[in-house]
């Protein structure tokens, strides 16, 4: 998932520090281009002509530019070929010494805000350097607002809306379909006026409908794609009879093409060229029910000549409704209630017979509003280990991926610690501790419309961690192990970083035990601590003590005093990394329960386990083998 976005993407350098810092990139499809003088450092490419025609010849097939280039140079290349911002390919500065990540141009719409962000996390220690209004005003761009939803840009004023929101007057924001999770992480003084006033400077239009424009007030439309066509149709009617009643029918109801989700008909229709044809040159999804579907449907307009041809009595209305309020069951493939709710057809089933050229038959249309916008991709699951707490403990894929992601999900406690990576914009929703199935089920949720989720866990995602709850919860239901797509960002795990922090407690075999029983019983527990302590492993205790578990540290201790010395070193490491580490060396003969809470790690050596000064050391045996 790294960078991926942005390809096809050209970077140049004229230096071999530009090259080198170029070259620590993790970006797909990306071409390195180096003046002939360097042509010969691995990975490059040469230009022979010069870089201000070379650029020229790369502008309108390239996506994204990385510079490794003064700014006022890069200025100077890229000027004449400037057009618009919705088009221009995105363009990123770095300077020679790695410290700066520049978004030069397309910031919003071309995602060179987000890129250089991302940039300056692989390079590690950088500072992107975001100059647009709505970043100081920790607000999501106005003109970029939609895109995780999948909405589609309408008409407007962008550059009016969004000078207004610098200027910090009030916007209208009159919202009547899609997602309103965009506004949840909202600074607490912002422009937004969801009340709509009198005194409003701009307006936002988020609708399927073709908002009018003020004459007066800059305005914009965002439309989600609510709207599923149900398509009921002759065969053999062309694509452009299809095309053309579908162009009517939201022509008369006021209705925005680009809110169209898709298209749904009956599954013996699921070969009609020009619905396929159609659709493919939408690029929309193409829904078929069955008839014993359709028929289930409440329907405004039944007809019993449809039922007696093809066994329902309405195939557009139906296969709109049956769409727009995704009722199926996946399990039966029959709706879960039954559709009452004739409020949600906006068009009810119009016929259209057009006298057109190289054209025939006969199409009906019908429009239906979904619960929820299409998105038209699938989503994925980042499933992230963010380490002991630190961000220079955290791997950069690690970052990267929380700062990419539309969504992050995770423990109050995380989502505090990682702070520093998120961006406006972005969802963010915190859930208890005590609520890790939910937070798995609110990932899978959101992945599954649409959205790429960032899971959280301390540690290791994989050890303790969400990791193993999220792929159980897919796996119960039925997951495919492909959509959504997994893929697993590990962490420096509580054990690792204790032990970091006293010295070699773990060079010899080791294991980790959670002390919590919410999920396993003591019983068991019991066992394992045994089994620990007669295998002489140097044994970790996670969650070793709660404020309504306070027993299990005490008996743990006891149990290991059975087979170790009483002088084995224990390490006490409270929240590693963190401002407010706490570290304790102290023996098992004096482990004090009461002095451990729950972010705390308890390192207990073996018999090897030596302290010296303020380190603890367990011996792998080299020395004892050097000797033979």
């Amino acid at each position: 998932m790294l960078l991926t976005e942005f390809s096809p993407l050209a970077a140049i350098a004229t230096t071999p520090a530009a090259i080198k810092i170029l070259q620590g990139l993790d970006i797909n499809d990306v071409s390195i281009w180096v003046p002939e003088l360097l042509s010969g450092m691995q990975g490059t490419k040469k230009y022979t002509n010069s870089l201000k025609n070379h650029i020229a010849d790369l502008w309108q097939t390239h996506r994204a530019f990385v510079f490794c280039l003064a700014t006022g140079a890069v200025v100077r290349l890229i000027a004449p070929l400037l057009q618009d911002k919705s088009t221009d390919p995105t363009v990123v500065v770095v300077d020679e010494s790695g410290k700066f990540v520049i978004s030069l141009c397309s910031g919003h719409q071309g995602g060179g805000d987000e890129l250089a962000r991302l940039i300056a996390t692989q390079i590690g220690g950088a500072t992107p350097v975001i100059t647009g209004s709505a970043n100081s005003l920790s607000l999501p761009g106005v003109d970029i607002l939609g895109i995780p939803f999948g909405w589609r840009r309408g008409e407007g004023n962008w550059t009016g809306v969004s000078a207004a929101i610098a200027r910090g007057e009030n916007i209208g924001v009159i919202q009547v379909a899609g997602s309103t999770l965009w506004r949840n992480r909202l600074p607490e003084r912002h422009p937004f006026d969801f009340a709509e006033s009198s005194h409003d400077q701009g307006q936002i239009f988020i609708t399927p409908y073709v908002a009018t424009s003020s004459p007066t007030i800059p305005t914009v439309n965002w439309h989600p794609r609510v709207l599923w066509v149900g398509i009921g149709c002759e065969r053999g009617s062309s694509r452009e009879l299809i095309e053309t009643a579908i162009r009517e029918v939201f022509k008369e109801y006021g209705l925005a093409e680009d809110a169209i989700a898709g298209i749904a008909t009956i599954d013996i229709k699921a070969d009609e060229v020009g619905l396929v044809e159609f659709c493919q040159s939408r690029n929309l999804p193409f829904k078929t029910f069955t008839a014993d579907v359709l028929k289930t449907i409440t329907v405004p307009n039944p007809s019993s000549v449809v039922e007696r041809e093809v066994g329902t009595p309405s195939v557009a209305e139906a296969a709109a409704l049956c769409a727009g309020l995704e009722m199926l069951d996946t399990r039966d493939g029959f709706p879960k209630d039954n559709c009452k709710e004739e409020g949600q057809l906006l068009v009810p089933k119009q016929i259209f017979r057009f006298p057109m050229p190289n054209s025939q038959g006969a199409v009906t249309v019908a429009v239906a509003q979904g619960e929820k916008e299409y998105i038209g991709r699938h989503g994925q699951i980042l499933l992230v280990g963010m380490g002991p707490g630190k961000l220079s403990q955290m791997t950069p894929a690690a970052q990267i991926a929380v700062t990419a992601a539309d969504a992050v999900i995770g423990y109050g406690l995380y989502i505090d610690l990682i702070a520093p990576l998120l961006r406006p914009g972005q969802i963010v929703e915190a859930l208890p501790i005590t609520q890790e199935r939910q937070r798995a089920q609110r990932g899978i949720e959101l992945a599954e419309w649409g959205l790429n989720v960032a899971v959280i866990s301390s540690g290791d995602c994989g050890i303790y961690g969400m990791a193993g709850l999220v792929l159980e919860e897919l796996q119960s239901c039925g997951w495919d192990g492909k959509v959504p797509n997994i893929e697993v960002f590990p962490g420096i795990t509580a054990l690792q970083a204790a032990a970091a922090r006293v010295g070699t407690p773990l060079m010899h075999d080791f294991c980790a035990i959670s002390l919590s029983d919410l999920l396993t019983p003591w019983e068991v527990i019991k066992k394992r601590l045994e089994a620990a302590a007669v295998g002489d492993f140097v044994t970790a205790l996670y969650n070793p003590r709660s404020q309504t578990r306070t027993q299990q540290l005490g008996i743990a201790r006891d149990i290991f005093l059975k087979y170790r010395n009483y002088n084995t070193p224990v390490a006490l490491v409270r929240s590693a990394y963190r401002e407010d580490e706490q570290i304790t060396l102290t023996t098992l003969e004096q482990l004090l329960p009461e002095s451990v809470d729950m972010l705390t790690t308890v390192l207990i050596g073996n018999q090897s386990t030596r302290n010296y000064g303020d380190w603890m050391i367990t011996p792998r045996g080299y020395l004892g083998f050097g000797n033979h």
